[in-house]
């Protein structure tokens, strides 16, 4: 799969595609619905198929100061969409020039001009162009002006009910809130937040439980403050872990940090390597304890729940 960031990269002898577009953060089952279809749509036709996403957010551009906690940085995207067998994903830098740009001159210069677009498939609610004046009615208007089909695509199948017509914006409220294990079924995977493992106070090594101290980007999506069950990955290996979100107020901590205690495991030296924690279920809310020895004992009960729920022996 090929992977661009802005039109520049964009192969000048690239063919025809279909295209998808969308901020898509999380991919969650709606967003997949979306990028299915146009993969299907890409194959009927004998051309390939692009994904087209943005970075930053818009809404950050648009109204700066408002820019949403994201469920997933833009290469996780771009994997996640590739799994569903895309030919390339495009990031595309929204700029404030990109935010004034009318529908016309936006399905001009990027789909027309650079995608050579015969196929376009949206979400039903899709919007774009300067004050979000396109829909997919204009969409489809501009498409028959320039000879590309356009497809708007429910958010969830009719026989699978209102109740899965869910947003980014929802699955967000979910993992703030520490409701991880409802994010995980719209997203059909535990929620992932990553970023390098970085120097801390150590304090976890001195009681026993070493842990990744993971610096995440700015924006990320962070569960309420709590003991999880989930998973750190290395390399592309999945380790059981216990983990940490909050602000350490059993040592007067100011700073919220993600630590992950791989179960068992005192001999990982991951220093400055990017990792990812996945968030599997909620064990407990932050607290503080009368002393060291109280929070040792809950952190071994912590651990316990935690292999039960992972099944981690």
């Amino acid at each position: 799969m090929q992977r661009w960031r802005g039109l520049d990269e964009v192969p000048a002898d690239w063919g025809p595609s279909v295209v998808t577009i969308g901020f898509f953060d999380g991919v969650h089952h709606g967003h997949r619905r979306v990028v299915r279809r146009a993969v299907e749509q890409a194959r009927e036709r004998g051309v390939r198929a692009v994904a087209l996403t943005f970075d930053p957010h818009p809404s950050e551009v648009v109204r700066p100061g408002t820019h949403p906690a994201l469920l997933t940085t833009p290469a996780y995207r771009s994997d996640l969409m590739a799994s569903l067998g895309v030919d390339a994903v495009l990031v595309l830098p929204f700029t404030p020039a990109l935010s004034k740009e009318s529908p016309a001159e936006f399905v001009q210069s990027v789909l027309v001009d650079r995608l050579h677009v015969v196929g376009v498939v949206v979400g039903e609610n899709f919007r774009f162009g300067h004050r979000a004046a396109g829909n997919v009615a204009v969409l489809a208007e501009l498409g028959a002006e320039h000879g590309f089909t356009v497809e708007g695509i429910a958010l969830a199948a009719p026989e699978e009910g209102e109740e899965s017509r869910f947003s980014s914006t929802d699955v967000r409220r979910m993992v703030l809130a520490g409701d991880v294990e409802t994010a995980a079924l719209r997203l059909d995977r535990p929620h992932r937040v990553e970023g390098p493992v970085v120097h801390g106070a150590k304090r976890g090594r001195e009681l026993g439980f070493p842990t990744a101290n993971v610096e995440t980007p700015q924006y990320t999506a962070i569960p309420a403050d709590g003991v999880y069950a989930g998973w750190l990955v290395v390399d592309g290996e999945r380790l059981p872990a216990a983990i940490s979100v909050g602000t350490n107020p059993q040592f007067d901590g100011e700073h919220r940090t993600v630590e992950a205690y791989a179960l068992d495991r005192t001999d990982l030296d991951i220093y400055d390597q990017h990792v990812a924690v996945e968030f599997v279920a909620r064990v407990r809310g932050q607290e503080r304890f009368a002393g060291i020895d109280e929070l040792v004992e809950r952190m071994n009960q912590d651990v316990a729940k935690v292999r039960v729920l992972l099944n981690a022996g």
